[in-house]
């Protein structure tokens, strides 16, 4: 059920956005930063693994449209990079969930792996200089990421013991079946 809510989430995320080109500013950051916080790292790789993969055989939900032209547009590699960074970040989160301190850690780090991903492919994809791949793909973000950061994280701090009870409760359902 988590997972499935995830995967909606990231989808609606990539509807909310300021257009901007190469690159749209979009919330989608905020649920993948979210997915890393409160999931298991199996959740978060299904989550984004069926929304790539919904994306890929055509449904419209990325924020180029949907199909695998639009997912290895110049905004794949963030797409992929998302995939990454919530699976990377759910395995830090679950050594200290609820730590405001600790999950700042986490999110940074996921930002680090999604530009890490997103920004080379963007490069080769505008067939840029780093100088503008950076200027395009990442310059303009800053300040909207860091928002999208604090966010996830205040939210993923207080959401977290509400999600292990969520859970715990879909686990003792799926036992009694």
């Amino acid at each position: 059920m988590l997972t499935a809510l995830f995967t909606a989430l990231i989808a609606a995320g990539a509807f909310i956005k300021i257009p901007m080109i190469p690159v749209p500013m979009t919330l989608q950051t905020l649920f993948v930063f979210l997915a890393g916080l409160l999931l298991t790292p199996s959740s978060a790789a299904s989550a984004l693994g069926i929304y790539i993969v919904l994306g890929a055989i055509g449904l419209p939900i990325f924020t180029s449209g949907g199909g695998l032209s639009a997912l290895f547009s110049p905004t794949g590699g963030f797409i992929f990079g998302f995939l990454v960074s919530a699976i990377v970040g759910s395995f830090l989160a679950k050594r200290k969930r609820g730590s405001y301190l600790y999950n700042i850690f986490v999110v940074v780090v996921m930002e680090v792996i999604t530009y890490l991903i997103g920004i080379p492919w963007l490069k080769v994809k505008i067939a840029s200089t780093w100088a503008k791949a950076f200027a395009v793909g990442m310059t303009p973000f800053i300040i909207g990421d860091a928002v999208k950061m604090a966010v996830s994280v205040v939210a993923g701090t207080i959401l977290y013991p509400e999600t292990e009870k969520l859970r715990k409760k879909l686990s003792s359902r799926e036992k009694e079946d």
